[in-house]
């Protein structure tokens, strides 16, 4: 208990600049836990940017002149955040926030903003745009996953507006799901970068939705291609980690695609094979929290997601192992350390981090702190 207390003021002392409230630590490791003061904090962060429409990056292709558009037109329910995909993922973190803390003083805001933003007109609009000619790749795969995980957080929570989102959420789902259908059997070879294509990232959500709606035809496909793409590999660079413009580790990201897909047992068997003395490899730099350089370089500030998509990864993997795999502690004990580095800096002043990095630290905290990590059982044939 001693260790637990001071993991939990140190927490506190590291995290007090973003953190509303005291940080619990949840175990010997000190991953925190996240409360209604913290999740109020987070919220506002997304409330400023979902309806903000500039300063805007546009992934757009101009077949003619009359596509020239501003980002509203365009996409009417995700426009803001800077980015597509921010966007996307700034509504999956309402909606994981609303219904983790139904109480939030900014549910009211909350709802509201969702019932503009997700219309049934809106999301259809952002159906159709996949039918666009040159569309092809439009946020592939990274947009993609946290589409279909903003779908699958509204189909598993029993409420009557979440009930109604996500039918209007339905039409953009399917369109992805058809589209990640067809092209899975196509790409040969997995992307194992550590920014926004990343394969294994984008299999990982989909399975999680896949799941969450009892699609069993995706899952065994997502199951297949996965085994696939890395049920050889062995001897991980992790060396070669982290890259400098790094959001996602696609080492940790792999692993954490592989413990959805394989049963505990050959997961186990798997892991250390493609991380092996993972146990005695605490130095290693794939364990130690990637330094940020300048955080209002929009690259550079993604080192602080890489530093929460570790942690969440880490805690993954290690819910996976046996009890008594001494890998265990390394990995959340690793975590641990990626969430303190990463924590008080989500909200840096500077837009290029803030209207992102909260969808980050809020998976990382809500996925740990649900069980989430372990609780999708792999259903796969082996």
């Amino acid at each position: 208990m001693k260790n637990a207390k001071t993991a939990a003021l140190l927490l506190a002392m590291v995290c007090g600049a973003v953190l509303a409230a005291p940080v619990k630590a949840a175990d010997e490791a000190g991953m925190p836990r996240l409360t209604s003061e913290e999740a109020s904090h987070f919220a506002d962060l997304a409330l400023k940017c979902i309806q903000r429409e500039y300063p805007n990056k546009l992934d757009h292709v101009l077949n003619t002149a009359a596509d020239v558009e501003g980002p509203r037109k365009l996409h009417p329910a995700f426009y803001g955040c800077f980015d597509w995909h921010s966007t996307v993922h700034g509504h999956w973190m309402l909606v994981r926030l609303l219904r983790r803390f139904p109480d939030l003083k900014e549910a009211a805001r909350i709802r509201a903003a969702l019932n503009q933003n997700l219309s049934k007109e809106n999301l259809q609009a952002e159906a159709d745009y996949f039918s666009r000619p040159l569309s092809q790749s439009f946020e592939r795969t990274y947009g993609w996953a946290w589409a279909l995980k903003l779908s699958a957080e509204l189909r598993t929570w029993e409420d009557p507006d979440a009930r109604k989102w996500y039918a209007n959420m339905e039409p953009l789902a399917n369109v992805i799901v058809a589209r990640l259908t067809d092209f899975l059997p196509k790409q040969t070879y997995p992307i194992r970068t550590g920014v926004h294509p990343n394969t294994a990232f984008g299999l990982a959500f989909a399975w999680d939705y896949a799941q969450a709606t009892g699609n069993d035809p995706f899952e065994r496909l997502i199951a297949e291609r996965s085994r696939d793409y890395y049920g050889k590999d062995a001897d991980y660079p992790a060396a070669w980690e982290p890259g400098g413009e790094d959001f996602l580790s696609p080492g940790l990201e792999e692993a954490d695609l592989m413990r959805r897909v394989l049963q505990p047992a050959a997961f186990a068997e798997w892991f250390h094979k493609f991380l092996p003395r993972m146990e005695a490899s605490g130095k290693s730099p794939l364990l130690q929290p990637a330094i940020v350089g300048d955080r209002s370089d929009p690259k550079l500030v993604h080192l602080d997601g890489l530093n929460l998509s570790r942690a969440w990864c880490m805690e993954g993997i290690a819910s996976a192992l046996p009890p008594s795999d001494p890998a265990r502690r390394v990995l959340r004990e690793a975590a641990a350390r990626h969430a303190r580095a990463a924590l008080p800096h989500i909200a840096s002043g500077n837009y290029m981090g803030e209207h992102w990095l909260a969808t980050f630290a809020v998976y990382m905290l809500t996925s740990a702190a649900s069980g989430e990590a372990s609780e999708k059982s792999a259903r796969a044939t082996q």
